[in-house]
């Protein structure tokens, strides 16, 4: 059930004024510590946003996508950094214990997470599988009534903060591709656990992403998101949950692309040259519009997607098109605003070097673009297909 409008417009005003008034001018000292303070880490517990996409039984402010998706937006209009914080537990560190989860594992992880006191991580990407999830090769050998784990899974958003992973793993060596994997919900405590050293990145610092290596970790088969009945199930949980994630990396790439239109904005309409401001140039007016319009068409599309999934539950096609488009878009006008500033835009000291750099992920993660683009063709050419 989506919030009444008149609250979730309570809750858009109250995230965009944090934004725009609180992160904006922490965006520095979260560069230069490569973290979140932890005041405002606190902050954003008591604004509910660790809870946003949680159901409200269990904590949670239970937002459907689209109001999932302009919050996001909002929220990312300052550094996409603090995002980070609260994205795992918004969307794939946590979802798949809100679709998939047994009462008895909602009931243990679920009020946790809302509240911002436990912290998800989703470890599905390996060193030589990323983007090819379905050739998983992190075993899971059963073991009695157990499983026993080994593998190393790589670029674990959040996994030095996390509580709790949605681990995939294969659990039937026999079957190859999708079928025998499986997703366990794993305590980051279990022994055999190891946290690699955090990465270093270049862009988005104060996110955090690190190798999780695992060491004959032994966990219950009670373990397996949605109990043992969904052993070799895990494939399809993972992509459940990649699906409402890539809506929700398309307002994090619109909430930034708004952002960095608006900078080259202001710039322009303050830099003069030869004797006016710079916005008066046409050349220079062109990269303006060339956002505006892009920007404008990734909004209709993710707000299309979002609510195509409100309504089926389901939006393969259109979140693929959305991350696709909206991401790509990001990246061009990330390049147009630098452009705009000139040789300032190569400078630390203006937002829009750093904004440069922390939109290029955009485009990686989630799904690269090429395999949007191959999710995208092969769902029309299927459409077309049964419709002949």
């Amino acid at each position: 059930m989506a919030m009444d409008d008149d609250s979730f417009q309570q809750v858009l005003d109250t995230v965009s004024r944090f934004a725009r008034e609180r992160l904006i001018p922490a965006e520095a000292e979260v560069e230069a510590l490569d973290d979140i303070p932890a005041g405002i880490v606190q902050e954003m517990r008591d604004l509910g946003l660790f809870g946003l996409s949680i159901p409200e039984a269990y904590g949670g402010l239970e937002l459907n996508v689209l109001q999932e998706s302009q919050v996001v937006e909002a929220l990312c209009y300052a550094s996409m950094s603090f995002r980070s914080m609260i994205g795992t537990n918004v969307g794939i560190g946590a979802q798949g214990i809100v679709m998939e989860g047994t009462e008895a594992q909602k009931q243990q992880y679920l009020p946790g997470l809302a509240s911002g006191e436990l912290i998800a991580s989703f470890a599905l990407t390996e060193p030589d599988n990323g983007s090819d999830a379905s050739h998983i090769r992190t075993s899971a050998r059963r073991d009695g009534d157990d499983f026993v784990i080994n593998g190393t899974k790589r670029y674990i958003t959040n996994a030095v903060r996390a509580n709790v992973f949605t681990l995939f793993a294969r659990t039937n060596p026999d079957e190859k591709g999708a079928s025998g994997v499986s997703a366990f919900l794993l305590p980051a405590d279990t022994p055999g656990i190891h946290i690699a050293t955090p990465d270093k990145k270049m862009g988005q610092k104060g996110t955090k992403t690190s190798d999780v290596i695992l060491e004959d970790v032994r966990i219950p088969a009670e373990f397996i998101v949605g109990g043992p009945q969904n052993e070799g199930r895990g494939f399809r949980t993972a992509m459940k949950v990649l699906d409402r994630g890539r809506v929700h990396v398309s307002s994090m790439a619109v909430g930034t692309a708004q952002r960095m239109l608006d900078e080259a904005l202001h710039y322009a309409m303050d830099r003069k040259q030869f004797g006016v401001p710079i916005c008066e140039h046409q050349l220079v007016q062109a990269l303006l519009a060339d956002s505006q319009a892009e920007l404008a068409a990734g909004r209709a599309l993710v707000r299309d997607a979002a609510r195509t999934y409100d309504a089926k539950g389901a939006a393969a096609l259109e979140a693929s098109c959305a991350k696709y488009f909206c991401t790509e878009m990001a990246g061009r006008v990330a390049d147009r605003a630098v452009q705009v500033h000139g040789g300032a835009g190569y400078m630390a000291e203006y937002a829009i070097e750093r904004l440069y750099r922390d939109a290029r992920l955009l485009r990686i993660y989630e799904g690269t673009s090429q395999i949007q683009q191959i999710i995208i063709a092969r769902n029309i050419v299927k459409a077309a297909a049964a419709g002949a």
